[in-house]
């Protein structure tokens, strides 16, 4: 190469790496723009769950500690609501999971839609199938909760009421998947995944999961706040069926919550189900 080339060669790759930087910096400046913009959304979903830990166990637990029953092992009062909570997301995921799929652009629903069925009962299919999964997941945290403790610290559970228990699970199931439907048809799929995980770990922290619900009258309203959560009813449910002496929500009180929020969420969960299929 000659001496006046390489002199020619020199300003036009000077040029090219200026505009390589100057558009390095407006790709920043873009990315920077757009993460100011989306600032509350990234602060909630960062230290949302920052907070509710430090809620329950720096403020919640130690404001119940006298209630939880110093000769009851922790493993006693979370068995249940274990469980319930292991239920619930699992319940939850497998029908959204591939319900946002299937809703996305490649509308996948549209083979499922050529059954035999009316788009109701495809949707009433998911639930229940799901369900399905909801309780065959549960049954894993039982043998974890039972062998993994510490000594002297296993879980006293008895179930004086078998058909009680299972109408319990069941109910349980079916709301879990009925609230998984109504999430998956209510939720844009850009923002799923952030905001079912926000909505579990709220629903977890609040959901009388690591302490019984009769704990919390020393904080009133704290136990009037976690009515709205479905996760409440069954935790405290399990709790009245493994683990009674341990104090829980009365059996007409769950029992009622389970069915009429069974009910409301899939009536309201399959009508949205069939808009979005029909769409």
């Amino acid at each position: 190469m000659t001496t006046s080339t390489l002199t020619a060669t020199a300003p036009r790759l000077q040029a090219s790496r200026r505009a390589a930087w100057r558009a390095y910096r407006a790709l920043t400046a873009r990315d920077l723009h757009v993460l100011g913009r989306n600032l509350p959304v990234l602060l909630l979903q960062v230290g949302l769950q920052p907070l509710l830990f430090t809620f329950a166990f720096a403020y919640v637990m130690p404001s119940i500690g006298s209630g939880l029953g110093g000769a009851t092992s922790f493993s006693t009062i979370l068995l249940p609501g274990l469980i319930a909570s292991t239920l619930t997301l699992q319940s939850i995921m497998s029908v959204t999971g591939p319900l946002a799929a299937e809703l996305g652009p490649g509308r996948e629903i549209t083979d499922r839609a050529l059954a035999p069925l009316p788009i109701w009962a495809l949707g009433l299919q998911k639930i229940t199938s799901s369900a399905i999964f909801g309780l065959v997941s549960s049954l894993v945290v039982v043998p974890i909760v039972w062998l993994v403790h510490a000594p002297g610290a296993a879980p006293q559970a008895q179930v004086g009421n078998w058909p009680l228990l299972v109408v319990t699970l069941v109910l349980s199931a079916l709301l879990a998947s009925t609230l998984g439907l109504l999430l998956g048809t209510a939720i844009d799929a850009s923002a799923f995944g952030a905001l079912l995980g926000l909505l579990l770990a709220a629903a977890t922290m609040l959901g009388c999961v690591y302490y019984p619900w009769t704990a919390l009258d020393s904080i009133g309203w704290v136990q009037v706040l976690t009515l709205a959560n479905p996760l409440v009813y069954m935790s405290e449910g399990l709790r009245a069926n493994l683990t009674p002496a341990t104090g829980h929500m009365p059996t007409w009180a769950y029992l009622a919550a389970l069915t009429l929020g069974t009910a409301a969420l899939g009536y309201h969960a399959l009508r949205r189900f069939t808009r979005r299929v029909q769409t």
